[in-house]
């Protein structure tokens, strides 16, 4: 596995080495991924109590993974946490104080273009075949859900994809009423989650129930994945940093738009069936003026 040092977080290095370990070190490697990152962040002896493994085992371990002792590999632990939980006044501000001076068009189009490329080079064809495979099945019910901001890529995911196929459902922004829609999902089903850093705990606890009922979880988030990626069956990590107080959402557009076109090519002939009945309401219904 290649790792890319700019977007590598801690836990990608505990599983790109995880079958060259010994047992004890996969035992505390399975620990601290377990409860990541905050299984990390105690003292060396802590997080060696809490793995059930020798403190000698911590420090032998972390240095295989290439870090220079347990003190570089928490700094890496802090470092990232920090960036998950930036707010966007920080966000900001990090930004602006190394900002070129070159104009914000340049900036954004720069950012956005090595996002476009860092995010594709990470994304496995399996995967996504995989993620647009278990979308179209239409034996599956699919439903979205999404975050504060994050909402309006679900509500333009279901847009599509009401168009494309039956019996897909968008989760209402009120988290109280989540266990409602959980009550009708049987074992097979999919639910594609949008969940970008400042993870939302309702959103966590909302897939871990689906997950134990036997749904199936594909979820966009960024390069620091949130917590759900331990239930999903397929995560993209989308490069999400651009010079703003927020995220950019262009690459996470992007996948979102080619994953509409995957499923719709995949079971076209019904797709068209449904497209040219939709037009017929339409024009029943006189919602959208002919062109002259």
């Amino acid at each position: 596995m290649t790792l890319n040092q700019a977007t590598t977080t801690v836990s990608d290095v505990i599983n790109a080495h995880f079958d060259a370990l010994t047992r004890a070190e996969k035992q505390l490697a399975t620990s601290l991924l377990d409860n990541y990152p905050v299984s990390g962040l105690g003292s060396i002896t802590t997080v060696a109590e809490n793995a059930g493994v020798s403190t000698p085992t911590v420090a032998r371990m972390v240095q295989k993974l290439g870090y220079r002792g347990f003190p570089d590999f928490q700094a890496h632990l802090h470092h990232e946490l920090e960036a998950t939980l930036s707010n966007p006044i920080a966000k900001h501000d990090r930004w602006a104080a190394n900002a070129p001076g070159t104009h914000v068009l340049n900036r954004f189009a720069d950012a956005v273009t090595a996002n476009l490329r860092q995010t594709l080079s990470q994304i496995e064809i399996g995967d996504f075949d995989g993620a647009a495979a278990l979308i179209a099945n239409r034996k599956r019910n699919v439903y979205i859900v999404g975050g504060r901001i994050t909402k309006a890529l679900a509500d333009y995911l279901f847009t599509h994809l009401q168009v494309i196929r039956p019996n897909v459902t968008q989760l209402a922004s009120n988290p109280s009423s989540w266990p409602q829609y959980v009550l009708n999902m049987k074992a097979g089903d999919v639910i594609v989650v949008f969940d970008i850093r400042r993870y939302e705990q309702e959103m966590e606890t909302f897939a871990r129930v689906a997950r134990a009922r036997g749904v199936e979880i594909v979820l966009f988030t960024d390069p620091w994945a949130s917590p759900i990626a331990k239930f999903a069956a397929h995560t993209f990590r989308i490069q999400i940093e651009a010079p703003s107080a927020w995220d950019s959402s262009v690459v996470t557009l992007f996948v979102v738009e080619a994953l509409i076109e995957a499923v719709q090519s995949a079971n076209w002939s019904e797709t068209r069936d449904r497209m040219k009945s939709l037009e017929e309401l339409f024009e029943a219904s006189r919602l959208f003026r002919k062109p002259r």
